[in-house]
């Protein structure tokens, strides 16, 4: 499979972020690319995931229409060929390119932890708690929490690394009434996801959402949305406690670059083909696993 490090398209390029290319396609409407670039510890990878743009595109348009009734979404009725005219142009992005709508995202990054893995369990182990938030002592690795807790963290540019942040700067950054909101909204849209996961053999041990204002002031869930890229997904019939669990996410790739002498700054190492296969074939599990219809 042919991948996709950069797009290259004829319409002004506004933004390259960690792994999507933005562009203007209009005064109240952008084009969205999904590539296959991978970052890991907030560094872009030198070596892409073949097909993984394709595969974040669907399963991110797939968790869209399964939330729209918790939240509202950034997607447009805007077809791509009202954007991309071009027939050659167009097969270039086909999968992987998204027309949405024109907002500012907020300043933060809103994380659901329904498992302490991860930079949470880091912090637990440290504190005794998680962005502020207290947790009962004695808790293992991979271990399911009491109930879900809210944990932001700050939006970095490529290259620097995310901060998490307690609630209170969450605050501080959105305004009382909106760190509610986005505090409320991530925790629905993490219980509705979390449930039909479950009923298909998954857990979602983790997520990230992130969203903008519309013009009223309402929240747009946009971006990605539960994809293996954003969030932690481990087989419920190997879930152990106490260690990290095998996953259909990235966090293949991070316990790798773990194995290695690496300080986590740009510019980061490459990837051996044996790590990119894995990788491909645990991102086409998640999608085939969550999103095929049932028999």
């Amino acid at each position: 499979m042919e991948a996709l490090y950069e797009s290259r398209l004829g319409l002004p390029l506004l933004h390259r972020g960690k792994v999507r290319d933005l562009y203007d396609a209009g005064p109240d409407h952008l084009l969205v690319v999904t590539t296959d670039r991978l970052s890991a510890f907030d560094c872009v990878l030198p070596d892409p995931i073949p097909g993984k743009g394709r595969i974040l595109n669907a399963m991110s348009r797939f968790w869209f229409e399964r939330t729209r009734g918790i939240v509202a979404n950034h997607l447009s009725d805007r077809p791509l060929a009202s954007v991309l005219p071009d027939p050659v142009e167009r097969a270039t992005v086909s999968e992987r390119a998204v027309v949405v709508r024109r907002l500012k995202p907020l300043p933060i990054e809103a994380i659901v932890r329904g498992y302490l893995a991860g930079s949470g369990w880091k912090e637990y182990r440290r504190t005794g708690a998680v962005c502020g938030v207290p947790l009962p002592a004695g808790l293992r690795e991979a271990d399911r929490l009491p109930e879900p807790v809210f944990t932001p963290s700050t939006k970095a540019a490529v290259g620097a690394h995310d901060e998490n942040i307690d609630f209170g700067a969450a605050e501080a950054l959105l305004g009382e009434d909106l760190a509610h909101a986005v505090r409320e909204t991530s925790l629905m849209l993490y219980s509705e996801a979390a449930a039909y996961a479950a009923s298909r053999g998954v857990i979602i041990a983790d997520t990230k959402f992130e969203f903008a204002a519309d013009s009223r002031g309402a929240l747009v869930l946009i971006d990605e949305v539960l994809t293996p890229d954003s969030s932690r997904f481990w087989p419920k019939s190997s879930y152990r406690p106490g260690t990290s669990p095998p996953s259909f996410d990235k966090q293949y790739v991070r316990d790798y670059l773990e194995t290695l002498a690496w300080d986590k700054r740009p510019p980061a190492p490459s990837l051996p083909l044996e790590v990119v296969t894995q990788t491909v074939a645990r991102y086409e599990e998640a999608l085939r696993v969550l999103t095929a219809p049932t028999v």
